[in-house]
């Protein structure tokens, strides 16, 4: 039975916020979602690197701030955003995966005319810091592919190669508790008014994200149902 957002009872459009420190599962179970109920997957970090990669106007304008190590401004990336879910595939709805990640960017989001007419629904996954840093520290990744793993997943002897291409595995730059200490840091410095805000508004439901990833992405997906197509 095909339970995709074009169901009949579903007439609304969906917008759907899936938030969560770094290193919460967030891009995995937003592939997991999209895929079940047909929905453009929506990240703004793809977004940027397509427009810088395609060098577009948005893109020339991103890269300029990223080649001096900064931030790119709230309005080059609410641009770029809204740029792409004016496009056809996302009139029946989409998921953003880890945005917004301010505020001000929740209340530019809430305030675009597709968005306030949009059912709006927030989804948050919950991780302890030191589940997080365990997880980051311990992520190998393909040189070759790209495919994540992690070393408590693996047998010691399947370390070094990617079991799919075979590619050498490696620990990003990136995966160090210095690091990693930093960015969730950042992320509840930004996070803590935004989910305060969608919880005022009574969009706002948590999850327990320390769960195998599949009964993570049950639970999500049960809601979602109950939410979407009960009647």
């Amino acid at each position: 039975m095909d339970h995709s957002i074009s169901t009949p009872n579903s007439i609304t459009p969906i917008l759907l916020i899936l938030l969560g420190p770094p290193g919460s599962g967030k891009g995995t179970q937003a592939k997991r979602i999209t895929q079940e109920f047909n929905l453009p997957h929506i990240s703004t970090g793809d977004l940027l690197r397509s427009h810088i990669s395609n060098n577009s106007s948005i893109g020339q304008k991103a890269s300029k701030f990223m080649q001096q190590g900064l931030l790119v401004p709230d309005e080059i990336v609410m641009a770029m955003l809204f740029d792409r879910i004016a496009q056809d595939d996302c009139k029946k709805g989409f998921l953003l995966d880890g945005f917004p990640r301010t505020l001000e960017q929740a209340q530019q989001l809430a305030a675009y005319p597709f968005c306030s007419m949009a059912q709006l629904i927030v989804l948050s996954l919950e991780v302890p810091d030191e589940e997080i840093i365990e997880r980051v520290t311990g992520r190998l990744t393909c040189q070759a592919c790209g495919a994540i793993y992690h070393r408590r997943m693996l047998a010691p002897n399947a370390h070094n190669s990617c079991q799919a291409c075979g590619g050498k595995l490696v620990t990003r730059n990136d995966d160090s508790v210095s690091i990693i200490s930093e960015r969730l840091k950042v992320y509840y410095a930004q996070t803590s008014p935004l989910i305060q805000y969608y919880d005022q508004l009574g969009v706002l439901t948590t999850f327990d994200g320390t769960q195998p990833p599949m009964a993570v992405y049950d639970e999500l997906k049960k809601y979602l149902y109950n939410r979407l197509f009960s009647k």
